[in-house]
């Protein structure tokens, strides 16, 4: 197998500037027997570190590099959903996590791939829900999503999906992010040292539960994190983005310290997505892997638990990739099958 060389697009976070995790152990070609063998790297996008994808990015390239002979794979930290499409645009990543809604934008080349064009991405497999979770602490006077007008209001790092479903999220119950609002640009780390630190008065993220930075936000001694709702926005995002994409799902009130009550949010479906041009044999062997040693996946993080071939299948905004198609169909798992 051949080496890629990667090209990284010009805007958003720069894949190989990033920190790079390299996950799983040295084979053959690492060896002195294995001079002269081509070892095939995959990078797989992320996001920042203070989520999930990162985590779980790292958990698929583990079991890509320990169970596929002859390939190794890495875990790359970007500014998430939008930057990781535009990776797979240009071959920049092999693998992306990414959202149902902006993948469907890339898909038509609008939204904030209007510029860029389209981008012809194939699901893998669909993950897990992603939950937009609009963050602040009891005694901001935050109780609903209307009521951040006028406050320092963190929407989510440039490049993100976290981004864009926040922006419509504020447009749904009629805030203008440049007016109504104190927009800060922040990932989900960041977003949790600027509240500690009162900085801002609330943060969106969109991201699997428990997220690790909000984790930490709500163990913080003095400080007690608190939830808001938005699913009064469905509504809204149903007559403009149709009803594939977003869905209500609730927050246990055990999920973070401090919570006293479970909290109805959006969800958005998380899909692993490749370039139509991978080799349907490459897709075919990572999907298989996937499932095959799901057990050690699922040690990674809890939201890995809930990858199963019959959820897998369904929520992705573009076509499957012929690889993932073949092997759903062989465990009897795809819907045409």
């Amino acid at each position: 197998m051949k080496n890629h060389n990667k090209m990284v697009p010009q805007s958003g976070v720069s894949l190989f500037a990033t920190m790079a995790v390299a996950v799983g152990a040295c084979i053959t070609a690492c060896s002195p027997q294995g001079v002269g063998n081509l070892t095939e790297r995959l990078s797989i996008a992320t996001g920042g570190t203070g989520g999930v994808y990162y985590p779980y990015g790292g958990g698929i390239a583990k079991v890509i590099s320990d169970h596929l002979d002859g390939v190794e794979a890495t875990a790359e930290v970007t500014a998430g959903t939008v930057d990781n499409l535009k990776f797979i645009a240009t071959r920049g990543a092999d693998l992306g996590i990414v959202l149902a809604d902006s993948l469907d934008d890339s898909a038509s080349g609008r939204g904030a791939f209007a510029d860029f064009g389209s981008v012809p991405a194939r699901a893998i497999a669909v993950l897990y829900d992603n939950l937009n979770q609009l963050v602040t602490l009891e005694g901001k006077g935050i109780e609903t999503v209307v009521d951040l007008q006028d406050h320092v209001v963190s929407t989510g790092a440039p490049g993100s999906g976290t981004e864009i479903t926040a922006l419509r999220v504020l447009e749904a119950v009629g805030l203008d992010p440049n007016r109504d609002i104190q927009k800060q640009s922040l990932g989900a780390a960041q977003s949790v040292d600027a509240l500690k630190d009162d900085k801002i008065d609330a943060f969106f993220w969109s991201g699997g539960i428990p997220t690790g930075s909000v984790l930490d936000l709500a163990s913080t001694p003095g400080r007690t994190v608190k939830l808001i709702p938005n699913t009064d926005t469905l509504p809204f995002l149903f007559r403009r983005y149709g009803d594939a994409v977003y869905h209500a799902v609730t927050i246990p009130s055990v999920t973070y310290p401090g919570m006293s009550v479970d909290v109805e949010v959006i969800g958005v479906a998380n899909v692993l997505v490749a370039h139509e041009e991978m080799p349907e044999g490459m897709a075919y062997r990572i999907t298989q892997a996937l499932f095959e040693h799901h057990d050690e996946l699922a040690a990674v993080h809890p939201e890995a638990e809930k990858l199963s071939l019959e959820t897998a299948v369904t929520g992705s905004t573009v076509p499957f990739h012929e690889g993932a198609i073949r092997y759903y169909s062989e465990q009897n798992a795809w819907p045409e099958s």
